[in-house]
């Protein structure tokens, strides 16, 4: 188990909104809006001219909102300008216009919204976010009519999702075991072979509710059908032919909800000073692996992790200093730690890990150069430098040790690193 995403640096996604409006105030409230609190870099223009002179100084865009009253363009040129550079757009509208409206949705944007509809503000804002964070999931699309597979993938895709497609039941199972990205899967009931009932249900056996979104989907008129999906694991359903803006809404709704429970989750197992698993979740976790490692006699140590003088840093630099050098230990902790190993906040200063496959001079070697690695920080303070030293004691498994007693023991050796002198490592001889 890996303690925090912090190892891998994919290349950075681009960031920046492209804000055109030729109202000043409307422009302002949307941009500090954006900036607040997505602190997404927003770049706002007010006319034709400068949103292409925007776009030529930066390579960065990552979308467009756009109003299309504009000095020097009409409606059709606003749009064009940013769906020929494959800019995702949205239109801003002042005026309710349904045939405007039908006739922009049936150009290739994302979403057209009102000004003046009540929390417009705060749609824009959700909107913005949600189309951010769709660009880091995975979509699976099952169906095995090709056009409406294409259909469903093609506006997923313009929601900034990576799609995946399937023409059938086993397919799809397939796509699901390889890629741990899919968080949402869209499918149709009518297959042969394997119908979407029961490739359902087959899904719900390697992911659950509230690791992957299904949404049903299906042209037949049969009442018992919705609740036939639901039963057999699926979140929701969409009857066809659908909307553009009811399919993103139905979507949108339910990969929100599944972030909402991995919010939901990350509080009651992540400590919320350092983002370590909290020491519950530790003890959950290692209870487990303990005897596994035990029978299959891998060797498993557990270490003991303290941070020296943590009482003297907070009285010389104050408990705002203390919170900044918990947090950098923890993200040396966190950076040193393999794939493999379970980490924790313990409890005020202190951290628990629980290594496997490491003994001897190897498991020493292991701790040294986490010891070194937090002597060697450097934590910016006030324009000066905050440096810190770690104790850890560390506890090799004897045959029939369960996890109470290598915790146990890891903790007096603790005490014999400090009774020692502090920062060191004291491992079981």
């Amino acid at each position: 188990m890996q303690a925090l995403p912090l190892k891998s640096h994919p290349t950075p996604l681009p960031q920046r909104v492209l804000l055109v409006e030729n109202s000043r105030a409307f422009m302002l409230a949307v941009a500090q809006a954006i900036e607040q609190q997505l602190e997404l870099p927003v770049t706002v223009a007010s006319t034709l001219a400068e949103a292409r002179e925007a776009l030529e100084a930066h390579d960065d865009w990552f979308m467009v909102l756009t109003g299309l009253v504009l000095a020097d363009g009409d409606r059709d040129m606003v749009v064009d300008c940013f769906l020929e550079r494959g800019l995702p757009t949205v239109v801003v509208s002042g005026v309710y216009d349904e045939d405007l409206r039908e006739r922009m949705l049936r150009r290739q944007i994302i979403d057209f919204v009102l000004k003046s509809t009540p929390g417009n503000l705060d749609y824009i804002v959700w909107l913005v976010q949600r189309l951010e964070r769709n660009r880091r999931i995975s979509a699976l699309v099952v169906d095995d009519s090709p056009s409406a597979r294409a259909h469903a993938a093609g506006l997923l895709e313009m929601f900034g999702y990576k799609v995946t497609e399937a023409p059938d039941g086993p397919s799809a199972l397939r796509s699901l075991e390889a890629d741990p990205t899919i968080r949402l899967a869209v499918v149709d009931q009518e297959m042969p072979g394997m119908q979407g009932i029961e490739l359902t249900r087959r899904m719900r056996a390697l992911r659950a509710r509230d690791r992957v979104a299904v949404i049903g989907v299906s042209g037949r008129d049969d009442p018992g059908l919705v609740a036939c999906f639901l039963k057999n694991g699926a979140n929701d359903f969409l009857r066809k032919p659908y909307t553009r803006e009811e399919f993103f809404c139905r979507v949108s709704q339910n990969v929100d909800q599944l972030e909402l429970i991995g919010s939901l989750q990350d509080l009651a197992t992540r400590d919320f000073l350092t983002g370590l698993p909290n020491r519950r979740h530790f003890l959950e976790q290692a209870e487990a692996l303990v005897p596994q490692m035990q029978e299959a006699r891998t060797p498993v140590a557990a270490a003991m992790v303290d941070i020296d003088h943590f009482k003297h840093i907070n009285d010389s630099w104050g408990h705002d200093a203390g919170d900044h050098a918990l947090r950098a230990a923890a993200h040396a902790v966190s950076d040193h730690a393999r794939p493999q190993d379970l980490v924790a906040r313990f409890g005020g200063e202190e951290f628990c890990l629980l290594v496997h496959g490491l003994e001897g001079d190897a498991l020493a070697a292991y701790f040294e150069r986490l010891r070194q690695r937090i002597e060697d920080l450097r934590v910016p303070m006030r324009g000066e430098e905050l440096q810190m030293t770690v104790s850890i004691g560390v506890c090799s498994a004897m045959p029939g040790d369960d996890l109470h007693q290598l915790i146990t023991e890891a903790d007096r050796r603790l005490y014999l690193a400090k009774a020692g002198g502090r920062n060191r490592v004291v491992v079981t001889s």
